[in-house]
C-alpha cells in the first residue's frame, strides 16, 4: 500500500470522462484555490468514448449541443465518429491543462467518509501493478458514468455453447477482427445496432439485423450546411450559439411534441421511414409498440441504415430466439439464419460509481437508496456530488450546470467558513421509482435497484426538463434542505 503523504486534495473526481474532464474544467476556472486530481482507470482520457471502439461508433446527440458549453465543437458533423469526440475531449483536456492532473490506470474500489475526521478516502488499485492506493479529499465527485465498463449486457442465449463461430459483445470489439465476406448476424435494435449496420455491409458477405422488437429511427443530416455557409461571413463564436441554440431548441420541441402528441408524432416518424425505404419494405420492422420517446430515439445519419436495406446490402429479421445452433441462430419462426459472425448488440449494464462501494464510517451506503438533490447531491452523503446527464438530450447540458452548481457550493462553504455540507430529505420525499424511471429501455427496468431513487417535489425531483432545471439551478445554493457544519 502507498503512503497518503501526497494523495489529499480538496476535490477528488473519479472519472476521466466527458464529464469528469468537464467537471476539472470548472474546478479550475470557478475555484482556483482547490486542489485536485482526476482518478482514471483506462490509460486515456476519453471515457465511453475511449472504450468503445466498433465500426461506426458515433455520438446519438448532435454534437453542437453535446459539446461543452465552454469549448465549441466546430466541426460541421452533427453526428461525430467516436475518434472525433475523443479527441475533442483529449484536446479540451491538454487546452486546460486538465491532462495534468489525471492519474491513469487506477481503479477506485471503495470510498468511506469519515465522520471525525470529516473527509474521504478512496480505496484504489493500479491495475496494472496490482498495488493498493489510497486517496483522501474533502470532497468527492463521481463522473463514472452509469454503465459497467467491464461488460455489457449479455441474455442467456439457449445453446450457446453449441456456435462454432465468432460471437462479439460490441463493447468489448477485437482490434483485429475481420469480417470481410462473412455473413454477420446482430442481435439487436438500438444505437448500437442501427450504427453497425451500414458501417459493416459494404464489406460483409451478408448482414442480418435480427431483433426482437423495433425502434423508432429517424434521420439527421450528416453536415449542419447551414453552420457551414456562416462561417464565411460571422465570427465564429457567433455561430457556435447560434447552432447551439437551435439544434436544443429543436431537440426539445421533438421531445415535448412526443410526450404531448404521441400518436401524430409516431405517424410523422413512421411516414419519414416509408419514404426512404420504399413502398415494398415491410413496415413491421421499424413499427415500435411503444411511443416516441418512451424510449430513446435512433437517429441515423443521412438515413445510412434505410440505404443500404433499400439496396439490400443489408436486411432487417424481426423474430424472438429459440436457440444458437452451429451455424448461427435459429428462431422461433422456424427460420434458421447462418452466421460466421454474431454481434451481440444487446445493451449494458447498469452500474453506479464505476463499481465503487460507498460507506459512511465503515457502513453500506449504496446510492441506490437514497434521493438526489437537484440532480447532484446525494441525500445524507457529506461532500459528495454525482454527475448525471440528460437521458432525452445531450448529456452534457446537465453536467455542465452540475458542475458549475458544485463548484458554487464549494465557494459557499468557504464564505460560510464550513467544512461539510449534506442535504437532508423530509420525511416523506421518496418514491418508489429511480430516477429515470419514464425510459421503457430495458437496461433501465434491469438496473432498476442501483439508480438513485425519485422524490416528490422540488429539489428531490430529477425532472430531464432542460429549461426547469435552469432556472433551478440560476437560484442561490442556500437551501434549508442543506445542513453546513463546521469541525468543534
Amino acid at each position: 500500500m502507498t503512503s497518503n503523504t501526497d494523495n489529499h486534495f480538496d476535490v477528488l473526481i473519479i472519472g476521466a470522462g466527458i464529464s469528469g474532464i468537464g467537471m476539472a474544467y470548472h474546478l479550475k476556472s470557478e475555484c482556483p484555490g482547490k486542489s485536485f486530481a482526476i482518478l482514471e482507470r483506462r490509460q486515456a482520457i476519453g471515457g465511453t468514448w475511449d472504450l468503445f471502439r466498433y465500426p461506426g461508433i458515433r455520438s446519438d446527440s448532435d454534437m453542437m449541443s453535446f459539446g461543452y458549453d465552454f469549448r465549441p465543437w466546430t466541426d460541421t458533423r452533427i453526428l461525430a465518429d467516436g475518434p472525433s469526440i475523443r479527441t475533442y475531449v483529449n484536446e479540451t483536456a491538454r487546452d486546460f491543462g486538465l491532462d495534468q492532473h489525471v492519474r491513469f490506470g487506477i481503479k477506485t474500489t471503495g470510498a468511506d467518509w469519515s465522520s471525525a475526521e470529516r473527509r474521504w478516502t478512496v480505496t484504489a488499485v493500479h491495475e496494472e501493478s496490482g498495488e493498493e492506493r489510497v486517496y483522501t479529499c474533502n470532497f468527492l465527485v463521481s463522473a463514472t458514468g452509469y454503465y459497467n465498463h467491464d461488460q455489457g449486457y449479455l441474455p442467456k442465449f439457449p445453446g450457446v455453447e453449441d456456435y462454432k463461430g465468432l460471437c462479439i459483445h460490441p463493447q468489448h470489439w477485437p482490434e483485429d477482427l475481420n469480417y470481410k465476406g462473412k455473413r454477420v448476424v446482430v442481435i439487436g435494435s438500438g444505437a448500437t445496432a442501427v450504427t453497425l449496420i451500414p458501417a459493416m455491409a459494404d464489406d460483409t458477405a451478408e448482414i442480418t439485423m435480427l431483433q426482437r422488437s423495433p425502434s423508432y429511427v429517424y434521420t439527421l443530416p450528416a453536415i449542419d450546411k447551414m453552420t457551414g455557409a456562416l462561417k464565411r461571413v460571422l465570427p465564429e463564436s457567433w455561430i457556435y450559439r447560434f447552432a447551439r441554440r437551435r439544434n436544443i431548441l429543436v431537440q426539445r420541441s421533438i421531445y415535448k411534441l412526443s410526450r404531448r402528441f404521441p400518436q401524430t408524432m409516431r405517424k410523422m416518424l413512421l411516414r419519414s421511414v416509408r419514404k426512404q425505404v420504399g413502398p415494398e419494405f415491410d413496415m413491421q420492422h421499424f413499427t415500435p409498440k411503444y411511443m416516441p420517446w418512451d424510449e430513446r430515439l435512433c437517429a441515423v445519419p443521412n438515413g445510412d441504415l434505410f440505404k443500404v436495406l433499400r439496396e439490400g446490402k443489408a436486411s432487417v429479421v424481426t423474430d424472438h430466439i429459440e436457440r444458437f445452433t452451429e451455424k448461427g441462430i435459429l428462431l422461433k419462426s422456424g427460420r434458421e439464419l447462418e452466421a460466421d459472425i454474431i454481434i451481440t448488440a444487446t445493451g449494458l449494464e447498469l452500474q453506479m460509481l464505476g463499481g465503487t462501494e460507498l460507506t459512511i464510517d465503515h457502513q453500506p451506503s449504496p446510492i441506490g437508496n437514497r434521493l438526489t438533490y437537484k440532480g447532484v447531491l446525494a441525500q445524507d452523503l457529506p461532500n459528495f456530488a454525482w454527475l448525471f446527464g440528460y437521458t432525452n438530450i445531450s448529456w452534457t447540458l446537465k453536467i455542465d450546470m452540475a458542475a458549475d452548481y458544485v463548484c458554487r457550493e464549494l465557494n459557499e462553504m468557504d464564505k460560510r467558513g464550513v467544512d461539510v455540507v449534506t442535504p437532508r430529505a423530509p420525511d416523506g420525499e421518496m418514491l418508489d421509482e429511480n430516477i429515470v424511471a419514464s425510459l421503457q429501455a430495458g437496461y433501465v427496468k434491469r438496473g432498476e435497484a442501483v439508480m438513485p431513487r425519485q422524490g416528490r417535489s422540488g429539489n428531490w425531483q430529477v425532472v430531464h426538463h432542460l429549461e426547469k432545471d435552469r432556472k433551478m439551478f440560476g437560484k442561490p445554493v442556500d437551501d434549508t434542505a442543506l445542513e453546513w457544519s463546521r469541525a468543534a
